[in-house]
């Protein structure tokens, strides 16, 4: 893994190649929407998804947890796709046996809009649950981004990816961490998420997530009609439905 280290609202910060950021001045691993059992709830809808995404997102946290050595893991919101992922059986038996094997280390959900409509998880799975904002100075934790007075945003619910064109007019679409100088929005860490298409605005920087490396792109990106808007702050009023699907 390759991990970009930046200084955020005078706290250093680390952009993982997991798609997630550690804080370490808090021992404190934040990551957003994992959307688990969202491939149960496509299965039970009777739409054929390959079954093992639950499984590799873990053991692509308990790397992150392992290399960082957080206490402290912060999640930006819907953690559950829905309802039917929430109670399927096999969902739950593999978080139950990770948590049980992943120690005592601390979990704070910071509700998203999945999260209303998929109920709070399991008791057993030991996460406390919080609507936004959270603010731990000098951040604040929300879901959504929203552009606050006084503190440092950091957000997810967007899913942000970054289509890089190359010479050949070949496309590619990444996770990406999208870093303004009021607030942050950081890759879903699902895998079974999609992305929404972004582009940076003026002042803005970003990071694209390829092969476990953390990447800064300093070229031009995709510049399509369907690109969000640039402003980080314009980003949260867009339908999370109408997000740009990129296999």
């Amino acid at each position: 893994m390759s991990d970009v280290c930046l200084t955020l609202a005078g706290e250093q910060v680390y952009l993982l190649g997991e798609r997630a950021l550690y804080w370490p001045g808090t021992s404190t691993l934040v990551v957003a929407d994992l959307h688990w059992g969202k491939a149960s709830t496509f299965r039970a809808a009777g739409i054929p998804v390959p079954i093992g995404t639950t499984s590799d997102d873990l053991a692509r946290l308990d790397s992150a947890l392992r290399r960082t050595s957080a206490r402290r893991m912060v999640v930006l919101g819907d953690l559950f796709h829905a309802k039917a992922g929430r109670v399927a059986s096999h969902t739950l038996a593999e978080l139950r046996r990770w948590r049980s094997l992943a120690g005592t280390f601390e979990i704070l959900l910071v509700r998203g809009n999945h999260d209303r409509h998929a109920g709070d998880p399991p008791n057993d799975l030991q996460i406390n649950c919080v609507n936004a904002p959270a603010f731990v100075p000098p951040f604040i934790f929300r879901h959504e981004p929203v552009d606050a007075e006084g503190a440092y945003g950091l957000a997810g619910h967007v899913h942000p990816g970054l289509t890089l064109v190359g010479r050949g007019l070949q496309r590619e679409t990444l996770p990406c961490f999208l870093v303004g100088q009021r607030g942050a929005i950081i890759p879903a860490f699902g895998s079974f998420t999609g992305f929404g298409a972004v582009q940076p605005g003026p002042g803005d920087r970003a990071f694209v997530v390829a092969d476990g490396e953390v990447l800064e792109v300093t070229g031009p990106a995709d510049a399509s009609p369907t690109a969000y808007p640039a402003a980080l702050d314009e980003l949260s009023q867009t339908d999370p439905e109408s997000l740009i699907w990129r296999p």
